[in-house]
């Protein structure tokens, strides 16, 4: 099974500019999931789907992810609205209030997390949300699952963006999920980065955004001394594919650019690529 992630579209950032620049990286990811060699079975867009959790917006994302040839499961993000998102997106469950669901698979399964607290840029989960995460988990110990969130639970070292590993919500997902050992990964974005790390007995991986990336620098922050430093980047629109075979999950991460190829499989590396077959001994 291929899954796509997109993460953090910022959709409406520009809301009165038809040609506004995350609408048209959104696009150009989505051509390259579309029309690439490499079409997912499913995409998961992991939140801060719009800027402002505006309808307008909502309805625009409707109409970008309807060129896809395959089926699109979002979550929240700190920057989305559940109500005006659900106006737009009804077939999408709601728990308690939360958007929280699974996605079953033959032999797997995927649960979307939402870490949405309203007036927080930073992530949040709750005893209701965990105790729905807790009845899911508990309920099939057996089946390899993924799970979705915006939010990463790890500290990650970009001093204005990261997680606090003593934060509540962070304690509280971490309890939820110790000692199963069915969870394959988790699977965020948030960060606006490409980031992999193991937590928790698991390993977290974070897609960059298709909007503009975050800038790597990795020094302290002083909140009362801005130093001119980039915080964000023009880097190009990104995505990850997350290969999810019975051996467990290997992700890749890609931008939408397009890639000058310096070698093509022709005549000439027929050859070399015979013998890298030929040398595995299955």
């Amino acid at each position: 099974m291929l899954i796509a992630q997109i993460t953090d579209i910022h959709l409406g950032f520009d809301p009165d500019n038809p040609a506004e620049l995350n609408a048209k990286r959104l696009d150009q990811v989505l051509r390259a999931l579309n029309d690439g060699p490499n079409r997912p079975d499913l995409l998961l867009a992991t939140g801060d789907l719009t800027e402002r959790g505006d309808p307008d917006s909502y309805r625009r994302l409707v109409n970008a992810f309807a060129q896809c040839s395959f089926p699109v499961w979002p979550c929240m993000g700190n920057h989305d609205d559940r109500a005006n998102f659900a106006a737009y997106f009804p077939h999408i469950p709601q728990e308690d209030g939360f958007v929280q669901y699974v996605i079953p698979l033959e032999g797997r399964r995927i649960i979307v997390l939402d870490t949405l607290e309203y007036g927080r840029h930073g992530g949040a989960f709750c005893e209701r949300r965990a105790d729905w995460l807790t009845a899911r988990l508990d309920e099939d110990t057996s089946t390899p699952t993924l799970i979705a969130l915006h939010h990463p639970p790890i500290e990650v070292g970009i001093d204005w963006m990261n997680t606090h590993p003593a934060e509540p919500w962070v304690q509280r997902f971490a309890a939820a999920i110790a000692g199963r050992t069915n969870i394959v990964a988790l699977v965020c974005g948030h960060l606006h980065r490409t980031i992999a790390a193991p937590w928790n007995g698991t390993t977290v991986a974070i897609c960059s955004s298709s909007a503009p990336q975050l800038a790597l620098d990795l020094r302290p922050m002083d909140p009362d001394a801005p130093d001119n430093r980039p915080m964000i980047v023009a880097d190009p629109p990104a995505y990850a594919l997350h290969r999810w075979t019975e051996h467990g999950l290997v992700t890749h991460f890609e931008t939408a650019d397009e890639h000058a190829a310096l070698a093509k499989f022709d005549a000439s590396m027929q050859p070399l690529v015979r013998c890298l077959i030929d040398e595995r001994p299955f």
